[in-house]
Parts: C-alpha cells; structure tokens; sequence
C-alpha cells in the first residue's frame, strides 16, 4: 500500500521511509505541506499519509482539514507525527481531520501497528466502495415497472399510454428488461389438444 510522507525533517523522512520499506509500503515522499498537498490532488493519491504538525507553506492541521473538504480524498487515513505533545494539541490535530496523533519521540513498533490499523481501515473502506458501485451499476441496468397496468381481465392485453391494446409480452418488453419464450402450460395443452 502506498503511504505518502509529509515532514521538512530529512533525517527523520529517511528513517520514515527505510522503516516503511521494511514493513512493505511503497513511500511518497514529500518536504511540505505544499507538496504533499499536490500529490493528494493527482489523480491516483496515497490511501495513506503521515505527516507533520509543523512544515513549511501548509501545516498538518490545515492539510487535514483540506483532505476532509476534498470527496475524493475524505477516505485517506491519516497520522499527526508531531512533538506538539499537549493534549489541547492532539485534540486540535484529530478535529482538524487526522485519524490517528503520535507525539514525537516515538516508538516504531508503535508506528507499525498504527499503520497497520490504517490499513485494515483503508482496506474495508475500498472493499467497501468497490461493492456500493457494483450495486450503482446493478441497479442502473435493472428496469422495474411500477404502478397500476390496465390489463384486459379476458384477453390479458394491456393498455399503454396512448390507448392501445397490446399483447402482454409486447407491454413488458418495451418497459422493461424482461425477454420472452414461449410455451404451453399443461392446463392450456389439455384444453386446447382437445379442440
């Protein structure tokens, strides 16, 4: 999965990404705020980003907020990785639109499991979404008739729009989806055999 790196700090983005490699994540890595925002607007962003409080052009808090105003991106999962420890901070940091806060100097072990929860998270949310435009598209080919249809209660016609008369599979064929074969229940085949 691919996770995108937001931090002006070098050293600690070429930790982030040797660990992240390690864990098997493909890295996005970006120096600001400004940068990161850009890669989210591509068309095919990180479902995943870690960022920083602090960086220059945009800060974390405002990239969060932006990511949350965006429909396309309001699935992305993301991490605060900031030195801002108070808790007034955090609360700030997981209303402007972050999913998770770990506060710098932080444990990896820690930061694998997060992300590892994100991903369970992001995962459900594609599988998610993936199976809501199957029904989209399910439901646009389905043709459902509906309301009340003047049949005849002797020869079965149906009476469209216009006043005509037509045969009850030409109606259903025209309104909807519906195709026909023909055939001879039993009950017809001994009543008319006979004529």
């Amino acid at each position: 999965m691919r996770v995108l790196i937001a931090d002006d700090d070098v050293v600690l983005r070429h930790a982030l990404r040797v660990h992240l490699e390690r864990w098997a994540y493909e890295v996005v890595e970006c120096a600001d705020g400004a940068a990161a925002w850009q890669v989210m607007r591509e068309p095919s962003p990180p479902p995943m980003a870690i960022m920083d409080w602090n960086m220059p052009g945009v800060d974390g808090p405002a990239l969060c907020q932006e990511v949350r105003e965006t429909p396309a991106l309001c699935g992305m999962y993301i991490v605060l990785l900031t030195s801002n420890a108070s808790k007034q901070d955090m609360i700030t940091g997981l209303e402007s639109g972050a999913d998770d806060y770990i506060v710098k100097p932080f444990d990896w072990d820690e930061l694998k499991a997060r992300l590892r929860i994100g991903q369970r998270i992001v995962s459900l949310q594609q599988a998610l979404g993936a199976r809501v435009n199957e029904l989209q598209q399910a439901l646009s080919s389905v043709r459902v008739l509906s309301g009340l249809l003047p049949i005849c209660a002797y020869c079965k016609r149906i009476r469209d729009d216009k006043s005509y008369w037509l045969q009850i599979e030409h109606y259903l064929s025209v309104h909807s989806d519906a195709r026909f074969s023909h055939g001879i229940c039993p009950d017809c085949l001994v009543k008319h055999a006979n004529d």
